[in-house]
């Protein structure tokens, strides 16, 4: 997509998140990777009343060329590009957002190195596995950095991901585009709802059936 319509692209998806409750206030933002940088909202900004003139543009160097002041998070937003590209280059978009159920979610005393079994098939072939990040403080440099390792590590065993979460704050996905970004933050948020919403917990998908879903879809898991 061309520059403008990745910035009439983040404002539909910010608007259409903020306005079905993903996300609230200031908290969340989008970025695009473009050819000669990116574009990422600015900060303090809401999702839903986005300018698509005012969106911080950067160059490669996240030196900010014009628009508002760019949102704390672009370095976590550049380091997922840096290490998800080399698995998935088509990765143009990451959103993070505070979605609900994810983060109630990572607040429980048992949440493990994975937020979430493989309980849906569509949960397994749209989002895939999604690590736990352990709580930093937000844009904490050491945050970007532990997320780019689980990509590489995930990556690296061939297991792909698009999707991370970052303890007691939020999840970030990426993806080719902002529609496809906010999709799997969608099925993503939805999982998490089921999960939290099922007493008593569902039993993981068997390792068949995902064997399948695997080898009809492509599924990521």
């Amino acid at each position: 997509m061309t520059e403008n319509q990745a910035r009439e692209a983040i404002c539909q998806v910010g608007r259409s998140l903020f306005e079905r409750g993903y996300v609230h206030a200031t908290a969340g933002n989008i970025s695009v990777r473009l050819d000669d940088g990116f574009l990422i909202t600015p900060t303090d900004a809401c999702l839903g009343f986005l300018d698509p003139a005012r969106l911080a543009r950067l160059d490669a160097g996240l030196n900010q060329v014009s628009g508002d002041r760019a949102s704390k998070t672009i370095q976590l937003h550049r380091r997922i590009y840096e290490a998800a590209v080399p698995f998935d280059s088509a990765t143009r978009c990451v959103i993070h957002t505070h979605s609900t159920h994810c983060v109630a979610l990572s607040l429980q005393d048992n949440t493990g190195p994975e937020l979430l079994p493989p309980i849906t098939p569509y949960f397994v072939m749209k989002v895939g596995r999604v690590p736990v990040i352990p709580y930093h403080r937000p844009g904490a440099p050491a945050a970007a950095e532990a997320v780019a390792q689980a990509i590489a590590q995930y990556g690296s065993q061939g297991q792909p991901i698009r999707a991370a979460m970052l303890q007691r704050l939020g999840p970030n996905v990426w993806h080719d585009s902002p529609g496809a970004a906010m999709a799997t933050l969608e099925e993503l948020e939805e999982t998490a709802r089921l999960w939290l919403l099922s007493q008593p917990r569902p039993a993981p998908l068997a390792a068949a059936q995902i064997d399948e879903l695997r080898t009809t879809f492509g599924a990521r898991w």
